[in-house]
């Protein structure tokens, strides 16, 4: 009579092989496939035992008295030869995963969820090997195939842990390095193999495997800068951002005259001390999880736990990040919880169903991006970006997230014509359970790590998203500024003697300045896909773009808010940017007014860093005064820094946006004595034509702008002035 039980395993179909495989009341079996003989060799030294085959597919059955260790021996023949392999018998450990785990994680509230599932190199059970773990509650059965087990799926079906979902299978004797997959066996028996959703490496593209990751062998000497974080309100302190993509920042050549991105380590050795040359406090990385196609940027992930193994390992990024702390960088890095790729050896239907995705294309998938939409409403799916935001916190030590897309996630409608959507329980258009994520989020990192923080690109108008969840806002640290980008380069791109009319583009943005916690960003959106570089963007000959763009830096970090360039906008490049090629670097050995721009933002960093009054009142409209905003006619603009409400550290900012100097220009301004030049985007030093004010002017009893005191100026042409009250040095 034919055991059903037994049939199902031979056939890869049995939900819990463990119940038959192993050891139990003396009887060992194994399955080994193309296996001409199998022995049990017990561990005290005693004679082998000789196993039975039971079932033709390979199924071997023998008795073990006693309760002692045991090892099984399997012989094959091929070509004539007998090859003999000598091995621990997965199917005789007890689960690596505990019920408390399953539960938390079925409630979506395990925090640290990269330590139960994926693969583990641990000893269990006395024996060295690693501990595999994969959700796929809708699979029939699964089953882990790599490198060890000659990506042979019959050999190591994995068991099923109840009504959780999960799948486990502890493995011995495989090491760090080796590559695997899992294989499963849909609800409608299909086979379908996919990679570890929580792999802590992969493949280099186009390759897809997991790769098993063994303990970091990195030791952090970051502790200091971990301790400062901690103490440090990132809201009231000078928050100066590099964006950059690791693959064509800076590039270096082979022995065998190859052109490549350089690798973590190479990039460890020079990124530190040019960020810190040019007085940046923090980069942001574009998504460093793996991604299959290098043309999405890495905004399309495939492996979240997973940094990109284009440039080196997990520990090699490691090395990175404590590189830039030991320089005083701090390192935020883009995270995108709002969609991912079809890919179907990834995500896109793991399991044989829609199981990280909305099933309804309406709430599933991204019409104009071609990708899918994680279900928010699903515990697990939740707990799993929940704990991957942690885990790149915890285990890469970054100081924050950038959320991507934040606004595709808020609303059910975005990017959708009427009838393609599904409206809320309330009948609304806010996706109600991607809110409820983010502010689970944003609640997570600030509370389990004080000092970092989360950023939103939300572009949108939506209340509240840099506020506290338990003042009713979403929670995140900071927003970007997407309104004040557009309508600033929008102005500085008419000719100046259009300005006039476009006056309100650069006043506008002080309006609701204070409603957020905002970022200045010019990102690398701004500048790829036609677009131009930012120096294109700039009207007039090649003196006048340079100009341009030394008022356009010189005004955004005087401006309130924090401030976010796109690398290379330091050499203000001709060409857009492209992924596939590096910064033009060679643009600094030939010209020396590109020189100048780099040079003018070393010295606005330089500034802003030591100027309380660019960025302790950033939050509050107590830190900004309009001084003129209504001199439009001569695109004149002037305000007041300063770091907080009384104080007597002021920062006078005075703008000039047409080509024409202008001589005893009478600004209002709060107090006598001399007022110092902190900056001209206009120095020679910089490129520029050199007119100002010969370091500084005296402030004279004359009232003006409403105030007792003013200063007599001069504007330089497409120049920006910083002043403040100083001693004659």
């Amino acid at each position: 009579m034919v055991d059903p039980e037994l049939e199902l395993v031979v056939a890869g179909r049995h939900g819990d092989p463990h119940r038959i495989l192993g050891r139990h009341d003396g009887v060992v079996r194994s399955f080994r496939p193309g296996a001409t003989e199998v022995r049990i060799v017990p561990s005290d030294g005693g004679d082998p035992v000789d196993m039975k085959m039971v079932h033709p597919a390979g199924l071997f059955e023998g008795r073990l008295d006693g309760d002692g260790g045991y090892q099984l021996e399997a012989v094959y023949s091929r070509g004539g030869a007998a090859t003999t392999f000598r091995f621990a018998d997965p199917y005789a450990a007890w689960p690596t995963i505990g019920e408390l785990d399953l539960h938390l994680f079925g409630e979506g509230r395990h925090h640290r969820l990269w330590e139960v599932l994926g693969a583990h190199s641990r000893v269990h059970d006395g024996l060295p090997g690693v501990a595999f773990s994969v959700w796929a509650p809708n699979a029939k059965a699964v089953r882990v195939v790599g490198d060890w087990n000659f990506w042979d799926g019959r050999v190591h079906p994995m068991r099923s842990l109840g009504g959780s979902g999960v799948w486990e299978l502890f493995v011995p004797g495989v090491e760090a390095g080796a590559r695997y997959k899992f294989e499963l066996v849909t609800s409608d028996d299909r086979l379908i193999l996919k990679t570890d959703p929580m792999a802590f490496s992969m493949e280099e593209p186009p390759a897809t495997a997991s790769v098993v990751v063994g303990e970091s062998a990195h030791r952090w000497q970051d502790e200091d800068w971990l301790a400062r974080r901690a103490e440090t309100d990132l809201l009231h302190s000078p928050l100066s951002i590099y964006e950059m993509h690791a693959g064509s920042w800076r590039w270096t050549t082979d022995r065998d005259g190859t052109r490549r991105p350089l690798s973590y380590r190479e990039m460890a050795e020079v990124l530190p001390g040019y960020l810190a040359d040019l007085g940046f406090t923090h980069v942001e990385l574009m998504p460093m999880a793996e991604h299959p196609f290098s043309g999405s940027w890495g905004y399309q992930v495939s492996g979240y736990y997973a940094p990109t193994s284009r440039f080196g390992s997990p520990d090699d990024f490691r090395v990175l990040v404590d590189a830039l702390h030991g320089a005083g960088i701090g390192v935020l890095v883009d995270w995108v919880p709002a969609h991912f790729p079809k890919d179907d050896f990834a995500l896109a239907r793991f399991d044989g169903t829609a199981l990280y995705e909305h099933r309804d294309p309406r709430q599933g998938e991204h019409q104009d991006w071609g990708t899918l939409i994680f279900n928010f409403g699903r515990n697990e799916v939740r707990n799993f970006l929940l704990a991957n935001a942690l885990y790149w916190i915890e285990q890469f030590h970054v100081d924050g997230l950038r959320v991507d897309a934040v606004a595709s996630m808020l609303y059910l409608d975005y990017s959708r014509q009427p009838g393609q959507w599904l409206p809320n329980r309330f009948g609304g258009r806010e996706n109600l359970e991607a809110v409820g994520f983010l502010e689970e989020v944003n609640e997570a990192v600030f509370g389990h790590y004080p000092g970092a923080t989360v950023m939103a690109e939300e572009s949108t108008a939506w209340p509240g998203v840099s506020r506290p969840t338990y003042l009713g806002g979403l929670g995140f640290g900071f927003k970007w500024n997407m309104g004040w980008m557009h309508d600033t380069l929008d102005y500085f791109s008419h000719d100046p003697i259009h300005r006039r009319y476009h006056h309100s583009e650069l006043t506008f943005g002080l309006i609701y300045a204070w409603s957020e916690n905002f970022v200045l960003p010019l990102s690398h959106d701004e500048v790829v896909h036609g677009k131009g570089s930012l120096l294109n963007k700039m009207p007039g000959d090649r003196w006048q773009q340079l100009a341009n763009l030394r008022a356009l830096y010189s005004w955004m970090w005087a401006h309130p808010g924090k401030q976010l360039l796109f690398m290379g906008s330091e050499l203000a490049p001709e060409r857009e940017w492209n992924h596939e090629q590096e910064l033009d670097w060679w643009i600094l050995e030939h010209w020396d007014a590109h020189r100048g721009v780099r040079d003018l933002l070393r010295a606005l960093n330089g500034v802003y860093r030591s100027t309380p009054a660019l960025w302790r009142a950033d939050d509050t409209p107590e830190g900004f005064e309009w001084v003129d905003a209504d001199d439009s006619d001569q695109s004149v603009l002037s305000f007041l820094r300063r770091a907080a409400s009384g104080s007597e550290e002021w920062v006078l900012c005075v703008a000039n946006l047409t080509p024409v100097a202008r001589h005893d220009h009478r600004v209002g301004v709060p107090c006598g004595g001399y007022w110092r030049e902190l900056l001209n985007s206009d120095a020679g030093e910089f490129g520029g034509s050199g007119v100002g004010n010969l370091g500084g002017v005296e402030a004279e009893p004359t009232a003006h702008h409403g105030r007792p005191w003013s200063v007599s100026l001069t504007l330089p042409p497409l120049g920006v002035l910083w002043l403040a009250p100083s001693p004659r040095s």
